[in-house]
């Protein structure tokens, strides 16, 4: 475990060694920031309109905080594969990766190592988020278990991309052939439902299983259910897998 957060540890700060962990919150925060002003002033115009016919209650937790957060998830598809693209291909380019590969550490310490530290990063982001939610609670009064639900989600669906990024890095030398791979990876796996509009409803029941937004709605509901915690947890391990399975065969090549 020691190895794995050192590992962790050294990819959090070998990200705000380069400007890579700068552009990719300020990128972030801006887009957020955005969405946040936005849905914000066509709330308080909402609520306005709706006053006055006498006193409405709006609810904040699903006319605001969770269209805010479902906004977030769009954004999730552009900065998650800036913050996976480098995380093998970088160590490939610069030929650190046989020695990454020869070091006493275990293919499973190695893959573990860069997942949790590429999260850490991710869950910066997130933290970013929770001070704008916060002016929420001073000026307002939402419901708390929906936000931590919602949360959850944002940080297993973030998890999945991860996962997923990581595979894809790993496969090549190139950052920015990485981040195009990703990013349409990204993509598919948001749209696929769509096909299955389209195509029936067995091979609808099929793609809206397999689409990594279709889970998120409920955790942006409030209700946290096993068979989307499940979904995810699954997803993010067979990412793993398949990152080891491409690890495992540059060791042989090495």
């Amino acid at each position: 475990m020691n190895n794995i957060l050192a590992i962790a540890n050294k990819e959090l700060r070998s990200y705000f060694a380069s400007p890579i962990a700068y552009i990719v919150l300020g990128f972030f925060a801006l887009l957020y920031g955005f969405f946040y002003v936005t849905i914000l002033s066509y709330f308080v115009q909402q609520s306005m309109q709706m006053n006055q016919f006498g006193p409405q209650a709006m609810n904040i937790n699903q006319q605001l905080i969770r269209l805010l957060l479902q906004n977030v998830t769009v954004v999730l598809l552009f900065v998650l594969p800036m913050i996976t693209m480098r995380t093998y291909s970088e160590e490939k380019r610069s030929g650190t990766i046989e020695l990454l590969l020869t070091s006493p550490l275990t293919d499973f310490q190695i893959i573990m190592g860069k997942f949790l530290g590429a999260l850490a990063l991710y869950a910066v982001m997130l933290l970013i988020t929770m001070v704008h939610i916060g002016l929420l609670f001073i000026y307002g009064k939402p419901e708390w278990k929906p936000i931590v639900s919602a949360y959850l989600g944002l940080l297993l669906m973030g998890g999945c991309f991860i996962s997923a990024g990581l595979f894809i890095s790993s496969l090549t030398k190139n950052q920015i052939v990485a981040v195009m791979a990703t990013f349409a990876l990204f993509l598919f796996l948001w749209v696929i439902n769509w096909i299955g509009n389209f195509a029936g409803p067995q091979v609808e029941k099929i793609t809206s299983y397999l689409s990594i937004i279709e889970h998120f709605d409920d955790f942006a509901k409030g209700v946290i259910d096993t068979t989307h915690v499940i979904y995810y947890l699954s997803f993010m391990t067979f990412g793993l897998f398949l990152t080891a399975k491409s690890v495992d065969s540059e060791r042989w090549r090495g």
